[in-house]
């Protein structure tokens, strides 16, 4: 499964999911990390959103909740999995 992740430089919410992101074993993911300074597109749309996490499903991008900076890797993955398993 690929996940994207739209972030910006020194977002500290950011680099927190992506740390935790980056540490899940259990599940077969590829993470992308989109930087939101790169396309006027993407800032306007997550400016004041960010982090923001989508999943690509056979080529079409599906938002899944962000989950909260307190939240460790193992909630941070079993809620991947409910969410991914639908």
């Amino acid at each position: 499964m690929r996940l994207i992740l739209y972030s910006k430089p020194d977002c500290h919410l950011c680099e927190g999911l992506q740390e935790k992101l980056e540490k899940i074993e259990n599940l077969d993911l590829e993470l992308e990390i989109r930087d939101i300074t790169t396309r006027e597109d993407w800032f306007a749309a997550y400016e004041y959103e960010i982090p923001v996490l989508h999943c690509d499903r056979q080529g079409k991008e599906q938002p899944i909740p962000r989950p909260s900076p307190r939240a460790s890797v193992k909630q941070i993955e079993r809620m991947l999995q409910k969410y991914l398993s639908d």
